[in-house]
């Protein structure tokens, strides 16, 4: 963490191999320094185009393992056996915190993060004409950024605690003491830049609609509302479901819109130089597969089973099997969801419980729509609601890393399925042992 290594390549490709390296002066390409101190139009446009494509490096260990976690899905390609066996507590086993699993993610989120201060830095102190709202969209676009990427770090860390403030690589700031804490710090740094994009007339000084499928009058609008679909997120984690429904308000949300509307990492396949969609499965190669109790337990004519596909043959490896591949994505070029409309809708519904269960069931009702079922016609008391949103949430959020976050905090972790006599579900990712 204390010395990090931006290397940057133009346009959308942003490639990171080591955190300690030796200082290189290349006098034919531009250093960090002339980033942070005099940057032109030109670099905040690399840097802002750099960033949308950083946060794509090695985003699949963050939903691989939680998915994992979460007996969603199992790696059976037998690659490595720690998928089989340290993800799952094979024995009792605890994480390794040294380990690919533990420090893939972890370290990319904060390279993610490391890029966007650059960015804050850059447009701060920049040679270029800019106005005002043209600034402070830049450092609203970039503290949305960092929101996120530490959001997604600190579902894994939970009560591990995760550093919140890593502007001064040299003075990194101390780790949070909880999940709720490090959400506390998450909500102000994404409270801080929907303030900076709000009021904007501006657009983007850069592209951002390769991350942004979001209907707005500008790129700008787009990114304050996506941030708000983050903050309404942070929100429901705190239990604060007004809160949550005030983010709302403010986002993407729309009751009757399209369920996959929202933000999303682009990708380009694997032509050139950018990156292919890691989260595309080919059959019988990347052996992904569905848990079985995923399938036994939808309704009959449930559309979003169209999430895996059954390969007439259960795949097995290490005491565990089953014939349905995860297939989310059609292809290695299809983006992949970061927050989308469907998840802001079952947010919506689970803020209303016990407040308001008739319009909780009314946003039950639009996710079932949308996956070819009938109106919800169980119980209208909370504990009932609550067992229906803990099903629709399963079934439309799959695989986008959200199963085990939700049932840990419903403190459920119990329900998750056992295959193997042994085997333990984590509750926390632990700490990296650099970190320590």
């Amino acid at each position: 963490m204390k010395k990090i290594l931006f290397i940057l390549f133009i346009g959308l490709a942003i490639s990171f191999t080591s955190c300690e390296v030796e200082e290189v002066l290349n006098p034919n390409s531009p250093t960090i320094e002339s980033f942070e101190n005099g940057a032109t139009l030109a670099d905040l446009q690399l840097l802002g185009h750099g960033l949308e494509a950083v946060i794509r490096e090695d985003m699949q260990f963050h939903f691989w393992t939680t998915s994992i976690v979460g007996r969603e899905y199992y790696d059976l390609r037998g690659t490595d056996p720690r998928y089989t066996t340290e993800l799952l507590g094979r024995n009792g086993g605890a994480l390794d915190n040294n380990g690919f699993l533990t420090t893939r993610s972890y370290f990319g989120r904060y390279r993610s993060i490391r890029n966007a201060h650059l960015l804050k830095t850059a447009v701060t102190n920049t040679a270029a004409s800019l106005t005002a709202s043209q600034t402070n969209s830049t450092l609203g676009y970039a503290n949305t950024i960092i929101g996120y990427e530490l959001l997604l770090e600190a579902t894994r860390q939970y009560d591990n605690g995760i550093r919140v403030d890593v502007t001064d690589v040299d003075n990194l700031g101390p780790f949070t003491n909880s999940f709720q804490e490090s959400l506390t710090g998450i909500k102000a740094i994404l409270d801080e830049g929907f303030n900076q994009l709000s009021g904007v007339a501006e657009d983007m000084i850069f592209n951002t609609a390769g991350l942004t499928n979001i209907p707005a009058a500008t790129q700008t609008e787009a990114v304050a509302q996506f941030n708000r679909a983050l903050a309404a997120r942070v929100a429901l984690y705190q239990g604060d479901n007004s809160g949550a429904i005030s983010a709302l308000n403010n986002s993407f949300f729309n009751i009757s819109g399209g369920m996959d509307m929202g933000a999303y990492y682009a990708f380009g396949g694997a032509s050139g130089n950018d990156l292919a969609n890691p989260l595309f499965y080919v059959p019988g190669v990347d052996n992904y597969m569905a848990h079985q109790s995923w399938v036994d337990d939808a309704e009959a004519g449930d559309g979003r089973l169209s999430k895996i596909t059954d390969t007439g043959e259960a795949i097995e490896l290490d005491g565990l099997g089953s014939p349905y591949l995860v297939s989310i994505y059609p292809a290695n070029t299809a983006p992949a969801s970061i927050i989308r409309n469907e998840e802001l809708i079952l947010i919506y519904a689970e803020a209303n419980l016990g407040s308001d269960n008739t319009e909780a069931i009314r946003a039950i009702n639009a996710v079932r729509a949308a996956a070819g079922l009938d109106d919800y016609t169980g119980g209208t008391d909370d504990a009932a609601l609550t067992e229906e949103l803990i099903k629709q949430r399963r079934y439309s959020l799959f695989g986008e890393g959200h199963r085990w976050i939700d049932l840990r905090r419903w403190g459920r972790l119990g329900d998750l399925p056992i295959d193997r006599d042994g085997d333990i579900v984590h509750t926390q990712f632990p700490r990296p042992a650099s970190e320590n």
